[in-house]
């Protein structure tokens, strides 16, 4: 298929990501329902360690290997990827397996360790995902990442709902049946993932040609991704664990508010962030080929364009976040009680700034990967979560704010996150550390390396 342009090819991602965050927060309607505020504690308490195993085996590949294909000569990156990141993602899946009952003794409830062993598998399959969204991505092909977005998600909304419901009447049967719908959802999706890869493949003979792409060239872009993206789940875990364990100690229903605050409120924030990933994604085969070649101006007109995209799209989903934050709660989850609703739109309020914040994070760090400077990212992600770590620690344990004190946390982080890689991209300098010829353009010099006093 020919390579789409760089708004096309955005606006198809955008629609694939946000159709599956519409069908995710749909989705929580019935899950609420059936689940409760509990419930869905439970299940939120689950994913971060998965987020964590995930992260590794699959979160850096489709920017990696996109980056690698779009750059030229790295046409065979996804075949060894393949054979490295599955058995990494079958590694991943064996440990969740295993570490599931230490993490519900640290998390303090029981019913946590049936559902990592249920979500376990979903770790191997997610990279071999993972690997044929990133070939199609750098050959300018966002039609399999989209579609793949949106089968997965509508197959764990099927699933889940049939399950979770036959079990409703058990709050720990339920919450375990809902997780199992996402490890049979990306089971189905790898399928379709293999059939498009395959055919695509199947149109250059042979089938497997053998490139000399080594696992160092693959390993130098998807690994510092990997570390860039980890930082959030690690972050996530820890605060899952502080917090509700802080929590504990003077409410009744820690579970239950954490449930509020990264089931519901953070899933409404994440709808507006999912409009934008596109805007991220399309950006790598677009700004490195221009990086690659050494026209640093050009690279960097590309990113400004692209975080100006972001910005101009995501300030108004912010704006619509706060007025309507309201109708969103009562609309997506009307089982909630009174209390519990006020409080959700008390937390959508105040974290409404992230969908502007979260959704340039996204994109900026795309745009350094693809300058060839990912480290850049993975310095940011890890100070910001550490920061947030602590800063929800602090703020529940020593303020009145209880489960808010994590949402105003959330804010301080992003809008860091925010500023540093801003600084980064202005201040990326070429191999010498020399300046751009014509030093005019406003994010910095037209050159690769990185300078941070230049």
């Amino acid at each position: 298929m020919k390579k789409q342009s760089y708004l096309k090819g955005a606006v198809i991602i955008s629609v694939g990501g946000f159709l599956s965050k519409l069908l995710g927060a749909v989705y929580r309607i019935p899950l609420v329902a059936f689940l409760g505020g509990e419930g869905m504690g439970i299940y939120q308490m689950v994913y971060p360690l998965y987020c964590i195993l995930l992260t590794v085996s699959a979160s850096g590949i489709p920017t990696g290997i996109a980056r690698l294909i779009s750059s030229g000569g790295n046409s065979g990156a996804e075949h060894k990827a393949f054979y490295l990141y599955g058995g990494i993602g079958l590694i991943g899946s064996l440990l969740m397996f295993v570490f599931s009952a230490p993490l519900a003794a640290a998390q303090g409830e029981a019913e946590v360790a049936l559902c990592c062993r249920l979500l376990s598998p979903s770790v191997f399959f997610v990279a071999i995902i993972s690997v044929v969204r990133g070939y199609f991505q750098g050959k300018g092909n966002m039609y399999p990442t989209a579609f793949t977005e949106v089968a997965e998600q509508a197959v764990k909304v099927g699933a889940g709902i049939a399950l979770a419901g036959l079990f409703r009447g058990n709050i720990a049967r339920a919450t375990a049946a809902a997780v199992l719908a996402v490890t049979i959802s990306e089971v189905i999706t790898c399928c379709f993932a293999a059939a498009l890869y395959l055919g695509e493949r199947s149109k250059v003979k042979p089938l497997f040609r053998k490139e000399q792409v080594s696992a160092k060239s693959i390993f130098a872009y998807t690994v510092p991704l990997t570390f860039t993206a980890i930082a959030l789940p690690a972050g996530q875990l820890a605060e899952s664990i502080a917090v509700v364990n802080i929590l504990r100690g003077s409410v009744d229903n820690a579970t239950a508010l954490y449930g509020i605050f990264s089931g519901c409120a953070v899933t409404i924030i994440n709808l507006p962030v999912s409009v934008t990933y596109g805007l991220a994604a399309a950006s790598v085969p677009n700004i490195s080929p221009l990086a690659e070649g050494g026209d640093f101006v050009g690279a960097k007109r590309e990113a400004r364009k692209a975080l100006l995209y972001t910005a101009a799209i995501s300030i108004p989903f912010a704006i619509a976040l706060f007025a309507f934050a309201p109708l969103a709660a009562r609309v997506i989850f009307p089982s909630l009680r009174d209390g519990e609703k006020q409080l959700l739109i008390n937390l959508v309020r105040i974290m409404s700034i992230n969908a502007v914040t979260s959704s340039l994070v996204q994109t900026s760090s795309a745009c350094l990967t693809s300058l060839g400077r990912p480290l850049l990212g993975t310095v940011t992600q890890w100070v910001t979560a550490i920061i947030r770590v602590a800063l929800s620690a602090a703020l529940v344990a020593f303020t009145p704010l209880s489960i808010v004190g994590v949402a105003v946390s959330a804010n301080c982080c992003y809008f860091v996150a925010v500023v540093l890689n801003f600084c980064y991209i202005i201040m990326v300098k070429n191999k010498k550390g020399n300046a751009d010829a014509n030093n005019v353009d406003r994010f910095g010099s037209k050159g690769r390396g990185f300078n941070p006093v230049g």
